[in-house]
This record gives structure tokens, C-alpha cells and sequence, in this order.
């Protein structure tokens, strides 16, 4: 630090001191403990002995500055000497096997890892063996440094990191370019301002035509008129991005990579509003020009303009203001009930019915506005025949499910039955509807299991909803009958009964084979079916954000499979090159970021099944690569946590597997370093690099901002 950071640090570290110290100017080990941030009692009474250097039971001003300098601008000899008097428990001047094993259990606790007590031993024996390196039984200072030498990353910015008290606040960045301005941001959504500027240009050319054109009639005549103009091309134009049949097959053609396709529930959205909008401003005009009418003849009242019918007027009758008002109050319920306070709060039937006033709106609209049929005759005609090939696909026939699995985290695993003759690709969605569930509701999920995969269908569905929480709990509950069960309730344990077998198949994990009737509507297309096209593909899941990738990377897998060839002669077996004109692809890797050790267990054995696959087919292979990151988990250069993740890495290059997961692959603590990981991709030069996400929307701005810094295309899967 140079002098004047030094000062402020200073200043800093007094603000902070007062803000939790005692009226005695003290601070006391509960304090202690409520500042640091710490989850376990442990190692916040190491660092409180460490820091209260007289032993009085209370840590001074000057004792907190002398521990804090030595930890900020102490070299490396003096904070290893810290760590190791955290580890050396009883002050003996060594480090026994116990102790290791006390402080490495508290890390375990601290990192929010469950490990049983043997493994808890081989951890421990792994890293006593590593570091004692004269077989003394006792590990020295000298002997954890030389250790600690072959881990330089964790040495770059060794700390106590849960304590952001202990740091002054960083410094104000510099104002930047805002990223809307960026060459990098144009580049990356080239399809989307494009789509958006023809869009507005196409609106403003309507608008202008139609108002010139009753320039004459008065300036709110001409106003409503060029809003009117505009409703016609939106209100048909809603139906033309709901067509998701249509989309999934132009997603299959060269349109795909000029049109933005993957946005068409945005630019959905998008135009709603605009349609609320034109509508508002067409209405007011309408009414400022019938009042204007109104003082002019001196007969009529304005009401009577807008509540009778009046030949001349406009619409089928003389009725358009009146289809004009109630055009004006549907539109104002949907959009109202359709923001996401209302569909994520448990009243999606809410939502459901009223959009489904969209049949009286085109109704009306054909009767209000005379040309508006010819807009629509195109776009109306593809939605009819869209939703009748529909209800013929659900209705032909129920599907059955045949299996569940409960998974940690309330995530139900469902096997369905797979229609004859239905296609799909790699990480597509259906529309699934369960009427012991819901009779009318229909919800999109992503398709978890392989194209290849010819009898069943799996679907992977989180509880974060009203109907997911009720898809949970109906296979979750007993099949015992409870007293005096509700007519809804009876109906409901009925279909529950035909289930034929419940089994505990592990750690929060529940197997029950039956038969629920259920219907599905799909597939459509996502973004991630441009995967297989790309060149060097980065697949990132976030929690339950996996479920499209678990498709795709078993999909990949089938493909490497079916182009395996073996020597007659010999019996020796190798696989043919991947890159052919479905699969383009050179190198895919594979990110999946959890909060906890238990969100793993959704997909683990799928993922140790694809790793025993690539080392049988192409042994020391890199074409798919793994990386697994746990955010609970406390990072490597973290006091509380190195020990830790030390042994995790000495027992993983022992046995070849991860502790936490049981995969080759070893999980990382903390988030990802996307600067890191983007610039080893960028190392690589595989190809041109995609990167395909799917996760919380947060998550994806960091990424996008990483993409756009690196030239890397983006690509997000709705979640």
C-alpha cells in the first residue's frame, strides 16, 4: 500500500473498530464472533486467542491493528506463522494428528461439507503423510511451509475472507464507457438491434402513412388513425411470436442466424407493451376528438359518442367505440395479470385465464377495425392450425408415467412414457400437463434425457413454484388414508393408490414406480440446439439450470458410441473424428455451479457415467472436459479452508476421484473466476467459442459481460 492508502486503511479499520466494540472500548468474543461472519464457533476462538496477544479476554484497538497489520501487510513467512498457530491447537509448537483432525472437521463444517467420519480420516492421514515429511508423527512450521510451497495459488492472497470488515472499501471506479456503447455489445447482439430497429422503423413508416393520409380530418383524427395503423401490424404480430411450432423449425434454417429467434418471448413481452401503449394514446385521441365533435354540435354529450352506436362512426355498425372500450379494459386485465408478481406468487390460473381473452380481443378487433382482417388472415390462420394440431397431439392419447424419483433440494425427477414418432433434439422443451395435479395448467420443462434414449422421456423439475411445490408433495406424502379426507383430497389419494412400489434408493433420495396419466405438448426448440454446430461449445448450468446440458452431453456420448470401431484382428478400439455435418465440434466444456455438496446428487451418477465413457473411448482424451463448482464451499487461499482443500486435492490425485462428488473431476471451492476460465478457453484456440448458459438471470449479465470483454458469442436458455 502506498502512504495515503495506509492512512485510509487506518481510518478504516478505527470506523470499523468503533461500530462493534463495547462502551468499554473493547471487544469481547461475542462481538467478536457477530464481526467476522464466521458459521462455526471454532475457528472465530482461534483467532480471538491469536488476536488478544495479553490474554486479558478482550482484543484492544492496538491488539486488532497489530493482528490486522500482519495479515494485510505481513509477508508470507508471517501469515503462514498465523495459520499455523490457528492449526496448532494446544500451543505445543507442532501440529499432531488430532488436532489436524479437529481443525480439518471444523473446516468440513465451515465449507457446509458432509463427509462421514472415514473419509474425514483419509483426509486427514492424506495430509499428514504429505507434510510430515520426516515421519516425526508431528507436522512443523518448517515442514507446512515447504507443503504449502506446492500450492502457489492459494500463497497469492492468503486471508480470513469471510471478514469484509477487516478491509477497507475498495476504491471508486473510474467511470467507463457505458457497455450499451461497446463495439463488443453491438457485435454480440448485431441480431437483435437489428430486428429492433427494423421493428421501430417499420411502426414509425405505418404510422406516418396513416396519419398523412387523415391529415385532413384534424390532428386527432390523424393521431388515432396512425395509432390504429400500428395496433393492426401488433395485434397480429403478438400472434406471430407465439407460434412456437413454426420458430422450432425455422430455428433448422439459415433465417435462424439473422433473425433472434431465441428471444421471441421478449419480443413478446416487448410488443404487449407497445400494444397497451398505442392503445392508450389511440383511445385519448379518439375521445379529445369526440369531445371537440360534442361542443361543437351542441346536441349530443360526449357519453353519447362513446357509449352508442353511430353509423359513420367506424367498426361493424357504427361500434367501434364501444368494442374500442372494452378492447381498452382486456388489454389493460391481461397485461395487469400477466407480470411476474402475479405468475410466481401461486396464481398462475390467473394468469392462464385471462390471456385467454386473446380469442375476444382478435374478435373484436376484426369488428372494430375494418382492415385489421387483412393483417391478421396469415398470422390467425397458422395459430388456429397450430393450436388444433396441438390439442390432436395431447388428446390422441395420454401418456403415462412411469417412474419418480425424489431428489435432494425438492427436485422431481419424472419418467414418462415416449410418444411413437416424436422427434426432438437435444435440449428442447415440452409442455406438460398432469390433471391429478392440475386439470388445466400446462408448464414448460426442459427434457433432461437423450434423443437417443427411444422408451422413456425424463424431465428434471425444481419446486419453485405453486404447481411444482404440489408435484413434490403429491409423490412425496404417504399412501396411508388419512380421516375424513375432503372430496379433492380423496380424488387426489385415488390416483395417488395406483402407484405400485416406493423404495429409498439413498441420501434424501426416494424411487416410486407407477402409472399417473399425464400429457405433453412439444417439442420446441431452444437456443442450445445450435451446440452441435458450434466449434469449441462452454456449457454453463447453474443449479437445476444443468437439465438441458444433461441431454446434450448424453446425446454427445450416444454419437461417440455409435462412431466407435474396433480391429477384427487385434480387438483394438478407437473412435472415428466427431466432426461431421450434424456435429461440428472440437472441444466442449462443461460448467456446473452449485450451491451445496447435496445439489450434486441430481446428476452425479449421469456425469460419472459420461467420464468412464470418454476414458473407455478415448483414453486421456480432452474433448469434454468437467468443472465443478461449489459456492458454500470457502476458497483455497481462506485461513478456514485451506487444510481443507489441501487434503481434498492430495486425496483426489491419490484415488483419482473427487471426495465431494465421487467424480474424476475435482470440485472447486467458491465461484468460478470467469476472467480465469474464459482466458484458458481463449488459450486454447479450438475454434470459435459459444457459450450456452442456463441459470438465474443475474448470473447471466456477469457471464454476458465476460463474453462480450472476450468475443465469445452468448447464448441464454429462459429459466
Amino acid at each position: 500500500m502506498s502512504a495515503a492508502e495506509d492512512a485510509e486503511w487506518l481510518r478504516w479499520v478505527r470506523k470499523q473498530f468503533g461500530s462493534i466494540a463495547g462502551p468499554d472500548k473493547e471487544i469481547a468474543l461475542e462481538e467478536f464472533k457477530t464481526a467476522l461472519q464466521v458459521k462455526e464457533s471454532f475457528f472465530a476462538e482461534r483467532f480471538f486467542a491469536l488476536f488478544d496477544s495479553d490474554g486479558s479476554g478482550t482484543i484492544s484497538l492496538e491488539e486488532l491493528l497489530k493482528a490486522l497489520s500482519l495479515l494485510v501487510h505481513g509477508n508470507e513467512t508471517d501469515k503462514l506463522r498465523f495459520l499455523f498457530q490457528v492449526y496448532d491447537v494446544d500451543g505445543s509448537g507442532s501440529i499432531d494428528p488430532d488436532e489436524l483432525r479437529v481443525v480439518l472437521r471444523w473446516c468440513l463444517r465451515e465449507s457446509a461439507i458432509a463427509l462421514p467420519e472415514e473419509r474425514l480420516g483419509d483426509l486427514t492421514l492424506a495430509l499428514f503423510e504429505a507434510a510430515d515429511k520426516d515421519h516425526s508423527g508431528s507436522i512443523t512450521f518448517e515442514e507446512l511451509r515447504e507443503e504449502l510451497e506446492g500450492f502457489p495459488e492459494v500463497m497469492e492472497n492468503l486471508t480470513i475472507s469471510a471478514a469484509s470488515w477487516l478491509k477497507p472499501p475498495p476504491p471508486a471506479e473510474r467511470s467507463r464507457r457505458p457497455r450499451y456503447l461497446t463495439r463488443a455489445y453491438w457485435h454480440n447482439h448485431r441480431s437483435k438491434l437489428a430486428f429492433l430497429g427494423g421493428y421501430a422503423s417499420l411502426n414509425l413508416l405505418l404510422f406516418a402513412l396513416a396519419a398523412l393520409r387523415h391529415a385532413g380530418l384534424g390532428g386527432w383524427v390523424a393521431v388515432a388513425r396512425g395509432c390504429g395503423q400500428c395496433l393492426n401490424f401488433n395485434c397480429a404480430f403478438l400472434a406471430v411470436l407465439m407460434l412456437r411450432r413454426c420458430l422450432t423449425w425455422l430455428r433448422a434454417t439459415p433465417i435462424a442466424k439473422v433473425l433472434p429467434l431465441d428471444q421471441h418471448v421478449v419480443f413478446h413481452q416487448l410488443v404487449g407493451y407497445v400494444v397497451l401503449a398505442l392503445a392508450a394514446v389511440h383511445t385519448a385521441a379518439h375521445v379529445a376528438n369526440f369531445s371537440r365533435l360534442a361542443r361543437q354540435d351542441g346536441r349530443h354529450a360526449l357519453a353519447e359518442y362513446l357509449l352508442s352506436a353511430r353509423p359513420g362512426v367506424g367498426g361493424l355498425g357504427g361500434t367501434a367505440s364501444q368494442t374500442g372500450l372494452a378492447l381498452q379494459g382486456l388489454l389493460a386485465a391481461m397485461l395487469a395479470f400477466s407480470s411476474p408478481c402475479v405468475r410466481r406468487s401461486g396464481h398462475f390460473e390467473v394468469f392462464y385465464w385471462t390471456h385467454l381473452s386473446y380469442i375476444s380481443v382478435w374478435t373484436l378487433l376484426i369488428l372494430h377495425g375494418p382492415h385489421f382482417w387483412k393483417w391478421f388472415a396469415v398470422p390467425g390462420c397458422l395459430f388456429v392450425l397450430e393450436k388444433v394440431a396441438g390439442l390432436a397431439r395431447r388428446r390422441a392419447g395420454g401418456l403415462r408415467i412411469v417412474e419418480v424419483n425424489l431428489l435432494p433440494s425438492k427436485v422431481t425427477h419424472l419418467v414418462i412414457q415416449r410418444p411413437q414418432f416424436f422427434h426432438y433434439k437435444p435440449g428442447d422443451y415440452v409442455y406438460l400437463n398432469i390433471p391429478a395435479i392440475a386439470t388445466y395448467e400446462w408448464h414448460p420443462f426442459t427434457i433432461s434425457s437423450a434423443p437417443e434414449q427411444q422408451e422413456t422421456l425424463w424431465l428434471h423439475i425444481r419446486s419453485l413454484g405453486q404447481w411444482t411445490n404440489k408435484l413434490y408433495e403429491y409423490f412425496q406424502q404417504p399412501e396411508s388414508p388419512s380421516p375424513e379426507p375432503k372430496p379433492l383430497s380423496r380424488s387426489l389419494r385415488e390416483k395417488r393408490c395406483r402407484c405400485r412400489a416406493q423404495v429409498s434408493t439413498g441420501l434424501g433420495e426416494t424411487r416410486r414406480l407407477c402409472s399417473i396419466k399425464c400429457y405433453i405438448d412439444g417439442p420446441y426448440g431452444t437456443p442450445t440446439r445450435r451446440i452441435f454446430t458450434s466449434e469449441h461449445a462452454v456449457l454453463i448450468g447453474a443449479g437445476i439450470g444443468i437439465t438441458p446440458f444433461a441431454s446434450i452431453l448424453q446425446s454427445i456420448m450416444y454419437r461417440y458410441r455409435r462412431r466407435k470401431q474396433s480391429c477384427p484382428s487385434c480387438h483394438y478400439s478407437w473412435c472415428e473424428d466427431l466432426r461431421d455435418e450434424e456435429m461440428t465440434l472440437r472441444k466442449v466444456d462443461f460448467i456446473w455451479i452449485n450451491r451445496d455438496q447435496k445439489h450434486f446428487e441430481w446428476f452425479v451418477s449421469l456425469l460419472t457415467k459420461l467420464e468412464m465413457e470418454q476414458a473407455e473411448q478415448e483414453p486421456g482424451g480432452r474433448f469434454l472436459e468437467m468443472h465443478m463448482y461449489m459456492t458454500s464451499a470457502l476458497s483455497k487461499n481462506d485461513m478456514k479452508a485451506i487444510g481443507l482443500q489441501m487434503a481434498l486435492d492430495l486425496l483426489a490425485a491419490k484415488e483419482q476421484r473427487d471426495s465431494i462428488t465421487g467424480l474424476r473431476t475435482r470440485t472447486q471451492p467458491g465461484r468460478p473466476d470467469w476472467s480465469k476460465v474464459f482466458g484458458k478457453v481463449a488459450e486454447e484456440k479450438r475454434g470459435k467459442v459459444q457459450v450456452f448458459f442456463c441459470g438465474s438471470p443475474a448470473l447471466a449479465k456477469v457471464i454476458r459481460a465476460h463474453c462480450e470483454h472476450f468475443g465469445f458469442r452468448f447464448f441464454k436458455e429462459n429459466f
